[in-house]
Formats: structure tokens, C-alpha cells, sequence
């Protein structure tokens, strides 16, 4: 099973890193390291799950994910499809060629 995406990110004004998870709706945690707001977003996704259980709540599936691996997994697709492609027309040529 998938589990949940969390942001970490530094507050200045807070002067420490706030954690959350954004399929999981006002889920956040802060720690003055990123050790400790990981450490304390998992403490408050364990109770926003037992809260949801309880009072009969839908539990979202895990689903976002940052636009940075959206990016990464087209350019990942992209340059297999112009590999793909490539070998196809290499193929071709070598067909033609034999056919001569």
C-alpha cells in the first residue's frame, strides 16, 4: 500500500519546519528539525485517521504527489518513447536495406 505524501518546508517566522499531508485535509505538524516535524506529522496522521474511523469519515487514498515527480515521470516516458522510436526506425532501415 501507498502511503502519504508529506511536505516538510522551513517557516522562518516560526523558526522551524512545518510538515504536512495534503491528501489528508488541515493535517500538519511543526518541529524545530525536519527529524522532529516527520516525526510528529506521523503522530497527527495517526490521530486524524482514528478521528476519521471513529466519527464514520471517508479515509482518502493516498494520491498527491508534487509536480516535481509528475515532471520527472513524462521526461522519464518521453525519453523511452524517443528510444522506442528509434529503435523502430533503425529497425525500419535495416528492413529496407534487405529488401534491396
Amino acid at each position: 500500500m501507498k502511503d502519504y505524501h508529506i511536505n516538510v518546508f522551513h517557516s522562518e517566522e516560526n523558526d522551524g519546519y512545518i510538515a504536512d499531508i495534503p491528501d489528508l485535509q488541515v493535517c500538519s505538524a511543526f518541529g524545530s528539525t525536519t527529524e522532529e516535524a516527520v516525526r510528529q506529522i506521523e503522530v497527527a496522521k495517526a490521530a486524524w485517521l482514528k478521528a476519521a474511523k471513529k466519527e464514520g469519515k471517508p479515509i482518502p487514498e493516498p494520491r498527491y504527489r508534487p509536480a516535481i515527480y509528475q515532471s520527472l515521470r513524462g521526461a522519464l516516458y518521453a525519453t523511452k518513447h524517443r528510444q522506442n522510436t528509434a529503435v523502430l526506425r533503425a529497425d525500419r532501415r535495416v528492413q529496407r536495406q534487405g529488401a534491396l
